[in-house]
């Protein structure tokens, strides 16, 4: 494992007593919003589908550190496989919050792609006004520089947080030049290659329908003057307009794992540390594959979603706690007085 910012090391913050989780409900600009927070209330076992945390579920919150970490989850994702690194975060004093984005979560993944890539920066921001709007967290809370951290579909809103510009048409131009070596990222979970006699239909249909939904060569673009500091796990990245990342608006950190099968290095996150002048490798994990930064993984995925996620041999996961603190170091650097 490379480490960037050797300066963790010396780091030391306060730690608040418990970690605290509720629910923002969902309307029709966002999907639910979880919250991890500074609580004095005593954790109990807390059993969501497969996973079993320690929480002080409904906890009563307590002022932390008065800055709040926003989370934009993978394709398909859901708050429990980043709970870890909310744990990190509110154990420093942070506030965080993830929202569920529309057509493309665990419950609901009717949109994933490009059409929930045009959403999510716009829910990061409704989540954001969520919070200060709600009476628990706006007292404890200061709005004006919040932190950003987004994994895999997560990162792709994180760069767009950070200033970037991409669009559909970018992303079809992507796959009709890199289908095959790049084919998960440009089709998910639709079916993948097998190199038998069929992968020619496969990819003939991929382009097909590629070239029939993504052919909109506007910009997307979003500002949000409140974010101050980005952080873009495994990022989908191939979609940009490179120029827009070689100076983000706002300090921009990259986390990438050398063995990412999903979203190849070479075609996304590589792309944009060859180009920006100011981003920070923050980590790299070069033995992990793409569900490197999930933690916890779900347990006994099989299949495609196993091939993808599952860790590589060789990979330790007993390095993800450092991972999560270079990340707690980073915004607590950007963020805090």
């Amino acid at each position: 494992m490379r480490w960037f910012g050797l300066w963790l090391a010396f780091l030391t913050w306060p730690t608040w007593a418990a970690v605290g989780y509720t629910t923002i409900p969902a309307h029709d600009q966002v999907g639910t919003i979880t919250l991890f927070y500074p609580s004095v209330t005593p954790e109990q076992p807390m059993r969501r589908g497969e996973f079993i945390m320690q929480l002080a579920e409904q906890g009563g919150p307590v002022r932390g550190n008065g800055r709040l970490v926003v989370i934009s989850h993978g394709s398909g994702g859901s708050p429990w496989v980043h709970s870890d690194l909310a744990r990190a975060l509110v154990e420093a004093g942070f506030v965080v919050a993830m929202p569920a984005h529309r057509g493309d979560n665990y419950r609901d993944d009717a949109h994933p792609g490009p059409e929930s890539w045009t959403l999510r920066p716009a829910e990061i921001s409704t989540a954001i006004d969520e919070v200060g709007r709600d009476a628990r967290f706006a007292p404890l809370l200061k709005l004006d520089q919040v932190g950003m951290y987004g994994m895999s579909a997560g990162g792709h809103t994180a760069l767009s947080m950070a200033g970037g510009r991409w669009s559909p048409a970018l992303f079809k131009q992507h796959c009709e030049a890199d289908l095959e070596a790049d084919f998960q990222s440009c089709v998910g979970l639709a079916t993948h290659l097998t190199g038998g006699m069929l992968d020619g239909l496969k990819k003939w249909l991929a382009l097909l329908i590629i070239r029939h939904r993504f052919d909109d060569d506007k910009l997307r673009e979003h500002h949000d003057p409140r974010i101050a500091a980005v952080v873009a796990g495994v990022p989908a990245a191939a979609d940009f307009d490179l120029d827009s990342l070689r100076a983000p608006r706002v300090p921009l950190a990259l986390i990438t794992a050398g063995q990412d099968r999903w979203l190849i290095p070479r075609f996304h996150s590589d792309r944009v540390l060859a180009v920006c002048q100011t981003c920070i490798h923050l980590v790299h994990l070069p033995n992990a594959g793409h569900g490197a930064l999930l933690s916890p993984l779900p347990p006994g995925l099989s299949g495609l979603v196993g091939d993808m996620l599952n860790d590589p041999t060789g990979f330790d996961r007993s390095q993800l706690p450092q991972v999560d603190q270079a990340i707690v170091a980073f915004f607590s650097q950007r963020l805090l007085p």
